[in-house]
């Protein structure tokens, strides 16, 4: 019931924050064809990015070693748009520039329509297969941004090897970079937090009618009428849930460990009353063979 109230909750504050027209718009797919005009920019970017990830994890976990593991998911997550580790390709917008596309970083995070996914698309390629051995050199050599560069972009996957081809003159420009709203980045930071928390899997984008056509409770329906009369800001129970998401998360790991605990000490529990039936028919099944050999020996 509690992973219930929580995706109730994310979710209510999800359609006050984001209007209705934003879930129902059309999902944009990336533009492959420009991904040879940017593919070595991207690059460039990516080795900057998985330098300073790593940098800002050491000093996350200090006086801690940081593992070779926690290198490795920045690796695996640095390309995907569902994870934090890939908001950087939120920031950058693709220019034209006469016959060669520019990339361009902004300081806010913007929405992710067809650049956005190309971007995240030449990223895929330039990674590839490579991400464990980018992890690898990132945990055993004393390393730079340029030698970092050289490594992911000239040695393993030769973004960076030749000149990207001029553009052709005919092509479609791209959409416009259009910021998101503080509250709205905020809320998208959240909902990447909390995917594969108990309870919260898959976290979605629900505007409010959404919301009130789902039948989950009827404490829900008391909420409704306070719901309607806050058209702006957090519903009036909400903004401490929120601002107390870490202690949460804590919370969360807390029950998830205990949870744990209570499965293993129940399945040694089933294990051990199944083992004692297996037990009891096997002695049965000898005796019942050895009263019939009894029989056929007289």
């Amino acid at each position: 019931m509690k992973g219930v109230f929580w995706f109730l909750v994310v979710s209510l504050v999800v359609a006050t924050w984001i209007p209705l027209s934003h879930s129902k718009k059309l999902v944009a797919v990336a533009r492959k064809e420009d991904v040879p005009y940017i593919k070595c920019q991207v690059c460039e970017i990516l080795a900057k990015q998985l330098y300073q990830q790593v940098q800002n994890k050491r000093a996350e976990i200090s006086p801690k070693k940081i593992s070779e593991y926690q290198i490795i998911e920045i690796a695996e997550n640095v390309c995907n748009l569902k994870k934090v580790e890939a908001d950087w390709i939120l920031r950058i917008d693709i220019v034209e520039k006469e016959d060669r596309l520019e990339l361009v970083e902004h300081d806010s995070e913007g929405q992710c329509d067809s650049e956005c996914k190309t971007i995240a698309r030449a990223c895929q390629d330039v990674m590839g297969y490579s991400d464990t051995d980018i992890a690898e050199y990132l945990y055993t050599s004393k390393h730079d941004i340029d030698s970092l560069f050289n490594y992911l972009c000239k040695d393993l996957s030769k973004a960076c090897n030749t000149k990207p081809p001029p553009v052709p003159k005919d092509r479609t420009p791209g959409e416009p970079f259009v910021a998101k709203s503080a509250k709205e980045a905020e809320m998208e930071k959240l909902l990447k937090s909390m995917e594969g928390m108990p309870g919260a899997p898959g976290m979605k984008m629900y505007s409010r009618e959404d919301l009130m056509k789902q039948n989950f409770g009827a404490e829900n329906e008391n909420d409704e009428d306070e719901s309607d009369d806050e058209d702006e800001g957090f519903p009036s129970n909400l903004g401490n849930v929120l601002r107390s998401t870490e202690k949460k998360n804590d919370d969360w790991k807390q029950k998830i460990r205990k949870i744990m605990v209570d499965t293993s000490t129940t399945l040694k529990k089933h294990a051990t009353k199944a083992s004692y039936h297996v037990q009891q028919w096997w002695k049965g099944k000898k005796t019942t063979a050895s009263k019939k050999s009894s029989k056929s020996e007289l």
